[in-house]
């Protein structure tokens, strides 16, 4: 972790925009471009498998852990309503196999309610009311023969309907209890009607047999949502049920997320056929879910994990992959900055011999004027010299001395071995003194320079020096292209806004196609044997350096084209 540390400090800058030892921001463009991109191709294929994983196994689980709920209400549907029609038939069988007469005998009703006890058992009572709803005879434990019905709403259903089935209720048995009724005629056409009563014991042993599921509760509903036996979360029977009653449908049917006050519920229910019921079994959703909550956290924890630590290891590497190309590049540029030293010092070489010629000239002025002097002073004193002539041959002297100090100076300027120093340029006047070092080498070959220079030029802020190396070393380039009495064109303008533009076109050999795309590569050379091949090269460098552009045009044997353009303010 210290050796990744240590290698980001390497490349993040200090300031946002420079690194600790001032170079420019481009390798932490690199780093950061690097990283985005290798995370993207790294992490965009771990988060979607993921992210598929995810929601295929939360499907898959949702489904194994929500369709018992389904499952169990449509089975315990079944049983209810097996439950519920046997009795029913039971109920329609003794209704419309017994004579009404029969119906109405005491010790005949007697036997109708030991066989039905033995045969189903829950069976509390029986008894039959006549078309004016009149209890005429019962059999069981309470004294109702003779009670009046006319009132009650289950007699006025039963006679619509011909069998109904009644909710759980208490009544004054005080027992939980509900009826059956079935709706037969007489030969007269009057109502008969059979009652049965069921003890609801065994509809609540067949709905606590479904409830196996953890943390489940099971219970019965009526169509108006009042609880019609126990339920371990929502309170004793006949109290309302909180949650929403939904709509009749067939089957079984499933709600995912059932909201109870501040919590959620998984719902599976039933209707139950020929009854006012409605199975439920319910469940708290985090309970049923705890295990899948539990894995998407470790999932989710896990990609997170897996994220930082591709990040890392991204990170670390591309930290010291960057740092070992910002010291090639260190490296790099020192060896081009020997390479151009040793340019320079060669086209210091070239130009000898007009320097030689250039320095000449003064000095037998100087030569030719200090032994005028001396003879005048060797004059006898009875004819002293002329003060006004000597003093002439003095200031020649000096004028001399002058231009051969001008003429070194500029020699040393290109020899000197100078970091980038921006300073304002008149881009003109530069290029005239680089021609003023190849005058001779022009006289001699009889090339032809023609400069023209736009009105009103901007001075530009660059580096003089390499400004010097880049237009000697294409200059250069030009003659050597150039036979004898060839011609130079030189066009300094400002067409572009905020940049200076400078053409070199020389009438030479040109250069072929195929070596236009190389001629800026280090030791590329189309001179054979004469050149290095670092000339271009190294001026294609500096123009970069001085963040301009440099383009070349060129035919074999109509001569090539050199555009240098620069900027007027360099940017930082």
């Amino acid at each position: 972790m210290n050796w990744f540390v240590g290698q980001v400090k390497k490349i993040i800058f200090i300031d946002g925009s420079r690194t600790e030892d001032g170079k420019p921001s481009r390798y932490r463009q690199m780093w950061q471009r690097t990283v985005l991109a290798v995370a993207a191709v790294s992490l965009i294929p771990l988060v979607s498998i993921t992210s598929v994983n995810y929601f295929l196994y939360r499907r898959s689980t949702q489904k194994e852990l929500l369709q018992p709920f389904q499952s169990i209400a449509s089975v315990t549907k079944l049983s209810l309503e097996s439950f519920i029609e046997e009795r029913i038939a039971a109920a329609k069988y003794v209704s419309s196999r017994e004579q009404p007469e029969d119906l109405f005998n005491k010790d005949n009703l007697t036997r109708i309610f030991a066989r039905m006890k033995h045969s189903f058992g829950g069976i509390v009572d029986i008894g039959v009311i006549d078309s004016s709803g009149i209890m005429r005879t019962y059999e069981g434990p309470y004294e109702l023969t003779g009670k009046d019905y006319r009132d009650q709403d289950w007699f006025g259903k039963v006679l619509v309907r011909d069998v109904y089935v009644s909710d759980i209720f208490l009544g004054h048995r005080n027992l939980p209890h509900f009826v059956i009724a079935v709706n037969r005629e007489s030969e007269r056409g009057e109502p008969i009607i059979f009652r049965a009563t069921i003890d609801t014991e065994g509809l609540v042993q067949k709905i606590q047999i479904a409830g196996h599921i953890q943390a489940s509760d099971v219970f019965l509903l009526n169509r108006e949502g009042i609880l019609q036996t126990p339920s371990s979360m929502f309170g004793e029977a006949f109290q309302k049920f909180p949650g929403r009653i939904p709509q009749y449908a067939e089957g079984s049917q499933l709600i995912e997320d059932m909201k109870i006050g501040d919590r959620s519920y998984i719902m599976g229910y039933s209707f139950i056929k020929e009854s006012p019921f409605l199975f439920a079994i319910i469940a708290n959703r985090e309970d049923i879910l705890a295990g899948w909550q539990t894995y998407k956290k470790e999932m989710f924890a896990f990609l997170a994990l897996s994220i930082i630590a591709i990040l890392v290891i991204i990170m670390g590497i591309t930290s010291g992959w960057v740092e070992r190309i910002r010291q090639a590049d260190l490296r790099r540029e020192a060896s081009l900055h020997n390479i151009e030293h040793t340019n320079r010092m060669a086209s210091i070489g070239r130009l000898a011999a007009g320097v030689a010629h250039e320095i000449n000239n003064p000095l037998a002025i100087i030569n030719e004027k200090a032994g005028l002097i001396k003879d005048l002073l060797g004059m006898p004193k009875e004819n002293p010299p002329d003060r006004e002539r000597l003093l002439k041959q003095t200031n020649a002297i000096i004028q001399s001395v002058t231009r051969c100090s001008e003429i070194t100076h500029r020699l040393l300027g290109f020899a000197r071995h100078i970091d980038i120093k921006i300073e304002p340029v008149a881009i003109d006047a530069l290029i005239r003194d680089v021609l003023g070092f190849l005058e001779k080498e022009a006289d001699y070959r009889d090339i032809h320079i023609d400069m023209q220079v736009a009105d009103a030029l901007p001075t530009v802020h660059s580096d003089r020096g390499q400004l010097q190396q880049l237009f000697l070393n294409l200059i250069n380039n030009a003659f050597d292209a150039m036979k004898k009495g060839g011609r130079l064109e030189i066009s300094v303008g400002d067409k572009a806004p905020n940049h200076v533009i400078v053409k070199i076109k020389d009438d030479g050999i040109g250069i072929a196609r195929k070596d236009i795309e190389h001629i800026f590569e280090p030791f590329f050379s189309t001179k054979k044997s004469k050149g290095t091949g670092l000339g271009l090269s190294i001026s294609y460098g500096i123009v970069k350096k001085l963040r301009g552009t440099i383009y070349v045009e060129s035919e074999l044997g109509e001569g090539t084209t050199f555009t240098v353009t620069l900027p007027v303010e360099r940017p930082v």
